[in-house]
C-alpha cells in the first residue's frame, strides 16, 4: 500500500497514474513496472533487513504497517510526483471486515477498502456497456471495476440476489454491495479519463444502480469473504455453485 506523509493510503482517486503500475508475481518478488517506460522496482517477499512499523489509515481502520525503505518510497515519489512511501502488510496485525455486514462473522482483510473480495458479472457489464453505448460512450473494460472474481452465465445483476458461491470447496458469502467511486472512471491502461466522456460509467450508473442499502451509492458488484476453505485455490475457469439469498435475508 503506498502512504502519504500522514500514514494515509492514497490510491487513483487521488493519482489516477497508479493504474499505469504493472504487478507481476515472480518465484522471488512482486516486479513492479509503469507501462510505456522503463521504469522498474523489485521488492522482495523475503526482508533483507527488519522493517520499521508505522503507523498507517484506510479509511477509519489504523492499525500497523511495515515501511518497505527508502529506495520503494523514492521510486513510488517519483511516479507520483508527490512524498509518498510504500508500506507492507503486518503479520502480527488483524484488520477485519465491518462485522456490521459480516453478520459478526470475522471476516481477515488487508490493505483492500473493506473487504477480502470482490465479485462481478459479465453480463452486467454487457448491459452497462449496452446503455453506454445507446448514449454514444464508448464500451469499458471489466478492469475498471477491478473484481477479483467475474462470474460468467448469470443474468444481468444476477449477482445482486446471491448468497454464497463454492468455487473448489471455497465457500464464498456475499455481504455487501460494492458502491463505485471515480476510479471507474480511468482508463486502467494510459491512467486518464476519456476527454468527452469524462464520468461514466458513474453517469450512466446513476438513477439505475442507486442502492438504499449503500445509502445511495452506485452499485456494481458484490464484496465477499471466505467462509469455509480458507487455503484453497481459486482458478480461471472454475465452476461456481450458487445459492441464492431473499430479501428478508439481507442486514439492515
Amino acid at each position: 500500500m503506498v502512504i502519504d506523509g500522514n500514514g494515509t493510503f492514497v490510491s487513483q482517486r487521488t493519482f489516477p497514474v497508479m493504474a499505469r503500475i504493472r504487478p507481476q508475481l515472480t518465484e522471488r518478488a512482486l516486479v513492479l513496472n509503469v507501462h510505456d517506460t522503463d521504469a522498474s522496482l523489485d521488492i522482495p517477499y523475503e526482508a533483507s533487513t527488519v522493517r520499521e512499523r508505522v503507523a498507517v489509515r484506510v479509511w477509519q481502520d489504523r492499525f500497523m504497517a511495515r515501511d518497505e525503505g527508502d529506495a520503494a518510497a523514492r521510486w513510488f515519489s517519483a511516479i507520483l510526483g508527490a512524498a509518498v512511501r510504500l508500506v507492507r502488510f503486518d503479520d502480527d496485525v488483524t484488520r477485519l471486515a465491518s462485522k456490521a455486514w459480516t453478520l459478526d462473522a470475522d471476516a481477515p482483510t488487508q490493505f483492500a477498502d473493506g473487504f477480502p473480495l470482490l465479485v462481478t458479472n459479465q453480463a452486467s457489464l454487457d448491459e452497462l456497456n449496452a446503455r453506454l453505448e445507446g448514449k454514444g460512450a464508448p464500451a469499458i473494460p471489466m478492469d475498471r471495476f477491478r473484481p477479483n472474481i467475474v462470474l460468467s452465465g448469470l443474468q444481468a445483476f444476477e449477482e445482486d440476489f446471491i448468497d454464497t458461491l463454492t468455487i473448489n470447496g471455497v465457500v464464498l458469502r456475499i455481504v455487501k454491495p460494492c458502491a463505485r467511486c471515480p476510479i471507474t472512471t480511468v482508463d486502467q491502461e494510459h491512467g486518464t479519463r476519456d476527454a468527452r466522456w469524462p464520468n461514466e460509467p458513474l453517469d450512466t450508473l446513476l438513477g439505475w444502480r442507486a442502492n438504499p442499502r449503500v445509502d445511495g451509492g452506485l452499485t456494481f458488484g458484490q464484496n465477499a469473504i471466505v467462509v469455509e476453505g480458507v487455503g484453497g485455490e481459486l482458478r480461471v475457469g472454475a465452476h461456481a455453485d450458487v445459492e441464492y439469498a431473499f430479501a428478508d435475508d439481507f442486514p439492515d
